[in-house]
């Protein structure tokens, strides 16, 4: 699913234009990697080891800024050793109910709402007493 699919959606049943519906997603979004980067850049000048960014939205999940280590890697292509420098990354780990809600499609699958059904492969039947073409 795309962005302009959730616009869409949410435009859909709230009652919201595309245009202002699109406008409040993407001010979301915006907060989110704003407020990851900005407490990522408070914690590292307080010099916090500890976490750097982290936003919690109940039921949804937890997305927070790691360092990860420097380390030495293969170029898979010629093999040869590489330094790969520290990095910082954003992780996501689900919440509860995104998680129960994922794990209960294993036990009832269902299909997704917005895919057209599988093609019937039947063959045509003819009207009684003539042929299909006319």
């Amino acid at each position: 699913m795309t962005k302009k699919e959730i616009v869409k959606t949410i435009s859909d049943e709230i009652g919201l234009t595309q245009l202002k519906t699109k406008e409040i997603v993407q001010k979301t979004f915006d907060a989110i990697v704003d407020t990851l980067v900005e407490d990522t850049k408070a914690n590292l000048s307080k010099g916090d080891a500890g976490t750097l960014g982290r936003i919690e939205l109940r039921n949804f999940g937890v997305f927070e800024v790691k360092r990860r280590a420097a380390r030495k890697a293969r170029n898979p292509r010629t093999g040869e050793k590489v330094f790969v420098g520290e990095k910082f990354v954003v992780t996501f780990k689900p919440g509860k109910e995104m998680e129960e809600r994922v794990r209960n499609l294993e036990s009832s699958p269902e299909p997704p709402a917005s895919s057209p059904p599988p093609p019937q492969s039947f063959p045509q039947q003819q009207p009684p007493g003539g042929s299909l073409g006319g």
